[in-house]
């Protein structure tokens, strides 16, 4: 990952190698900062990137609790942190293109006694957090009584509606706000918080229900509405990241196919914003070459031969995006659904034994080692899977030892009563089993079918199991 990371106290500070993802311009920033009281000697200027946290500046404290942090360039637009070094932080306030001005306060009570000087930006900011303070200060006592026992039918409608009325005040504060704001980050950051209004479906004014998705497809359908994916101040809030993982991992449906799909609308909205393009796509591209979920390498396969190879990532470095293309060659043939690459191996007799002449109904991949100890746990439970299965769901196993050791291989074999078709991996007379099949480890299952496509991969004998008993249910 090019991202370098180090922890300092409640932060955690970050470099980027590519100073492509922090476009600055040449006005140069000065932000005097007090907050009377503190004890730092040295505080820190940080910034939300995504869902990390990036060290912008640092400032000497003097012994009035004055800072000043003064850049050359400016700082990117976004929600910053003001944070000192006993794991503590102030303050967030907000930048955009005026990056002159004063903020003041008292550290016993920041937020009560907080001062902005030249930022119209910081006035609507903290101006919006003390309403909403003021707001919850007035909800937490109803929230109190409505906790308590005994209340009677009358006392508990009387506490819901002065709950409601509540937060209608702060809804209609809200949209009143960002209306009246239109323009400024602030807006933009606080309309970004807003979930998508899910109308009535159509039929049910008539009393008729007729479509059950109908919710579900107007959430997803306008799920960005309040987010321009092409403001790149965003990326500098914790909102963004936070609502494409949920989009990602909760919204759109939990297929390969569909989040595809869904993926390449996102790149293509961001596509007016080289940042934002470029973080969408290093991040999704990182998140599903790492995911644990089976069949979602396929994705990761996806963005490399969509976006890296065609060259819409010259931002990378030459290496990384060698790494990634080289990656997705060696998944991309033993993508779910793909005719697994054929192995020639070499049996306990030096018998070459050819994978896709193996004649079953389900033929199941197994790598294994003597040696593992994990293999230890498993072998007996396929193996006592086979002899009691094999012939009823017409499954064979093609166990290939990954152990050098030809004599230890065979006295395995015959301890442990293991009748299946036995070859070993480095008597092979096709390319390594280790790139054929990314194993770099074991024990690795693959369960392929009749016409020795993959079906399932990378899971263990339980799930193995599991999968083919409700195969052949399905079938019954």
């Amino acid at each position: 990952m090019f991202l370098q990371s180090y922890k300092n106290s409640l932060i955690f500070f970050a470099f980027l190698i590519f100073s492509h993802f922090s476009v600055a311009q040449k006005d140069g920033y000065k932000i005097k900062v007090t907050i009377a009281g503190i004890s730092d000697s040295v505080c820190f200027l940080a910034s939300y990137f995504g869902d990390k946290t990036y060290l912008n500046d640092t400032a000497v404290v003097d012994q009035n609790g004055v800072m000043i942090f003064e850049g050359r360039e400016s700082l990117p637009g976004g929600l910053y942190i003001v944070a000192g070094t006993e794991k503590n932080k102030y303050f967030e306030f907000l930048i955009n293109e005026k990056q002159r001005f004063s903020i003041e306060t008292k550290k016993d009570d920041i937020a009560f006694n907080i001062k902005i000087k030249g930022s119209r930006e910081n006035d609507l900011f903290f101006d919006y957090i003390a309403f909403i303070s003021s707001k919850q200060e007035e909800l937490v006592p109803w929230q109190s009584k409505l906790n308590q026992k005994q209340l009677n039918s009358d006392s508990i409608a009387i506490i819901r509606e002065n709950i409601s009325r509540i937060d209608w005040e702060v809804k209609d504060f809200r949209e009143r706000f960002i209306n009246e704001n239109q323009g400024t980050l602030v807006a933009a950051f606080l309309q970004a918080t807003m979930e998508p209004v899910i109308p009535p479906e159509p039929s049910r004014l008539s009393g008729v229900i007729t479509d059950s998705a109908f919710a579900y497809r107007y959430y997803k359908q306008h799920y960005w509405d309040n987010l321009d994916l092409a403001d790149a101040r965003l990326l500098r809030t914790p909102i963004f990241h936070k609502k494409l993982e949920k989009y990602l991992n909760k919204v759109v449906m939990q297929a390969p196919d569909s989040l595809n799909n869904e993926i390449d609308r996102l790149l293509e909205a961001a596509r007016p914003n080289d940042e934002v393009f470029e973080y969408l796509l290093w991040h999704m591209t990182i998140k599903y070459e790492s995911s644990k979920i089976m069949g979602f390498d396929a994705i990761f396969v996806h963005l490399a031969n969509t976006y890296i190879k065609t060259g819409q990532a010259d931002w990378l470095n030459e290496t990384v995006k060698e790494n990634i293309i080289n990656r997705a060659n060696i998944l991309e043939p033993l993508l779910i659904g793909k005719k697994a690459p054929n192995m020639i191996l070499l049996d306990t007799n030096n018998t070459p034994t050819v994978l896709h002449s193996v004649k079953a109904k389900y033929i199941l991949i197994f790598f294994w080692d003597t040696d593992c100890s994990f293999c230890k746990k498993e072998t007996p439970k396929l193996n006592k899977f086979y002899q009691e299965e094999c012939k009823k769901h017409d499954i064979e196993i093609f166990a290939v030892c990954i152990d050098t050791s030809m004599s230890k291989w065979k006295q395995y074999i015959n301890q442990h009563d293991l009748h299946w078709v036995n070859v070993n991996g480095y008597l092979s007379m096709t390319p390594d089993f280790h790139d054929l099949y990314d194993v770099h480890s074991s024990p690795v299952m693959y369960l392929l079918d009749k016409d020795k496509n993959i079906v399932t991969k990378r899971i263990l004998t339980d799930q193995i199991i599991e999968y083919i008993y409700k195969m052949e249910s399905i079938r019954e």
